[in-house]
């Protein structure tokens, strides 16, 4: 026999996980990186319905605690780990970037912390996340990475540093964000299949 769990209820996370571990291969080893955010946003996907699979699945006491620990941890790779990969390989190596890595990758655990604490009863019924989940920087990099066409470097560069930064903010600051739920599932895939149509066909 082997250690941990691993049924359906948890299969989109280790899909997530296996997706951002390509990514951070594509990051350093592909010269363009548009492949590497696409690992990003569907490893972003993963996250927004792997919550949705496991909550279908019969599942024992501790197979919920270990789903929460699993995504968390799965999260800091998928979500920080990759990212700053991509910041690397997109050119943002200066003295000042290795801070705002530092802060962003410091935020993001901080966060995910604090967010197992919130939800150690598995089945409590959240309507708000309490800051920015890790989550969404699936989408908002890969969003603010499509400024680079039309910008010169100069300008797109500080930009792009400053929007890390925001988030980073973002993440820990006590805002409530509206969890996605119905029809929004939906919204966000589609988005996330447009984004991917982007960076595989356009860019």
């Amino acid at each position: 026999m082997i250690i941990g769990k691993w049924n359906k209820s948890v299969i989109l996370t280790y899909a997530g996980l296996l997706i951002a571990v390509l990514g951070i291969f594509l990051a350093f080893t592909q010269e363009k990186i548009n492949y590497a955010f696409c690992c990003l946003m569907v490893a972003g996907v993963c996250d927004l319905f792997d919550g949705m699979v496991a909550r279908r699945c019969k599942r024992t006491e501790e197979e919920k605690m270990f789903g929460i620990e699993l995504d968390s941890l799965v999260d800091v790779v998928s979500f920080i780990a990759l990212p700053v990969c991509i910041f690397i390989n997109i050119g943002l190596t200066h003295i000042w970037d290795i801070v705002i890595y530092m802060l962003f990758a410091l935020v993001g655990v901080a966060r995910l912390a604090y967010f197992n604490i919130d939800t150690a009863d598995s089945e409590k019924a959240i309507k708000y996340y309490t800051g920015l989940p890790v989550t969404y920087v699936a989408l908002i990099f890969p969003l603010l990475y499509l400024l680079r066409l039309p910008l010169e470097d100069k300008i797109f560069v500080p930009v792009f540093t400053a929007g890390i930064v925001i988030v980073s903010i973002l993440e820990i600051i006590k805002i409530k964000v509206i969890k996605p739920k119905g029809i929004w599932y939906g919204i966000f895939g589609i988005l996330a299949i447009a984004m991917l149509v982007i960076y595989l066909v356009v860019i």
